[in-house]
């Protein structure tokens, strides 16, 4: 099973999205389970079960992971592909983000832009590699840095973009024949609040009843 994979296909998007078949590829990623097996924890009865999964089945997002014998009836049993999933932008190529229709560095827009077209390219690598049975060159930065002012965040992407540049500048072969182009994305944002969870949240009530 692989950690992720990309759908770029938009009818295995729509299946994907079809809320009783994301709960199934969700059980199916905890191990593999029989139809009747899922049954019970989906609350549906094993022949729409069985429907569902054979739609995932059509579109590669689940595939068979063995067979067993129960009683007068073979069960197959069935597993994830993958244990998440993500929808390329290529799965709606008519609407998909164009980050050259406008450049804006402190655009949130354009920023999701990129973000967009970095899934649709990973993605598309990525099947690419698998198909040819190569390994994929990337390289991923992530990290988080909490700055004092807004005066220290503009001095950090002022810093960054030189020091990028520079880095760009020193190793770019324009010229070489036996090169090959690599594109760099890098992005600074908020970080996302994660909601409390209802243990703390209950928690800070008493917390705040105490005082």
């Amino acid at each position: 099973m692989l950690d992720v994979t990309v759908i770029e296909d938009p009818e295995a998007a729509a299946v994907s999205l079809d809320p009783i078949r994301a709960r199934l590829l969700a059980e199916l990623g905890a191990g593999p389970a029989s139809a009747a097996m899922l049954a019970g924890k989906v609350g549906l009865p094993r022949q729409k079960v069985n429907y569902h999964l054979k739609a995932l089945e059509r579109h590669g997002l689940v595939e068979l992971a063995g067979e067993r014998r129960k009683g007068n009836v073979t069960e197959r049993l069935m597993r994830a592909t993958a244990a998440s999933y993500v929808i390329s932008p290529l799965a709606l190529a008519a609407v998909q983000p164009d980050p050259d229709r406008f450049r804006d560095q402190l655009s949130a827009r354009w920023l999701l832009a990129l973000g967009a077209r970095l899934v649709r390219d990973v993605g598309s690598l990525i099947t690419g590699a698998a198909k040819a049975h190569q390994r994929l060159a990337t390289y991923a930065l992530d990290g988080e840095v909490r700055f004092a002012s807004a005066a220290d965040r503009a001095a950090f992407i002022q810093e960054l973009t030189a020091g990028v540049s520079a880095l760009i500048r020193k190793y770019d072969a324009d010229g070489a024949e036996e090169g090959r182009d690599h594109r760099i994305v890098v992005a600074v944002h908020p970080t996302v609040k994660k909601p409390p969870t209802p243990e703390l949240d209950q928690e800070n009530q008493e917390n705040q009843q105490s005082h």
